[in-house]
C-alpha cells in the first residue's frame, strides 16, 4: 500500500511539473504562432531556388542521366 501512495505522490509531481513549464512556455509566446509552420511546407525554400541556379553547368553533355535526375528530385 505504501507504493501506492509514492506511485500518486510522483504522478502528481510530475504532472505538476509538465503543467508548470506549459505555463511559462504559454506565457513566454511559444504557443501563439501555430498557423505558419503548417503553410510552410507549401512554399519554395529558398535552397532549392539556389541549387538550381547554380547547378552544373554541364547539363548537357550528360544526356539521358539529366532525365534520370530530374526525375528522381
Amino acid at each position: 500500500m505504501d507504493i501506492l501512495y509514492l506511485m500518486i505522490l510522483c504522478s502528481v509531481s510530475l504532472a505538476v511539473v509538465f503543467l508548470v513549464v506549459f505555463i511559462v512556455f504559454a506565457r513566454k509566446g511559444q504557443f501563439e504562432d501555430d498557423e505558419s509552420p503548417a503553410v510552410r511546407i507549401l512554399f519554395d525554400s529558398g535552397e532549392v531556388k539556389e541549387k538550381e541556379e547554380h547547378g552544373n553547368k554541364n547539363d548537357k553533355e550528360k544526356g539521358d542521366n539529366n532525365k534520370f535526375e530530374e526525375k528522381s528530385e
